[in-house]
């Protein structure tokens, strides 16, 4: 796994976790935090310049 997709992981994780839902509770068949990926994702996407310093 790249830091990348742990980065998002964890995002995902924390926004689950934000919304008062327990991470690994089942949704639609998957751990519900993996619903939350694609915002994750957006978020992780949007600060890497800022990280990166570009």
């Amino acid at each position: 796994m790249s830091n990348l997709e742990k980065a998002i992981e964890a995002a995902a994780r924390a926004l689950c976790r934000r919304q008062g839902n327990p991470e690994n509770t089942r949704f639609e068949g998957k751990p519900m935090w993996q619903s939350y990926v694609p915002e994750a994702t957006a978020a992780v996407e949007a600060a890497l310049p800022h990280l990166r310093g570009e």
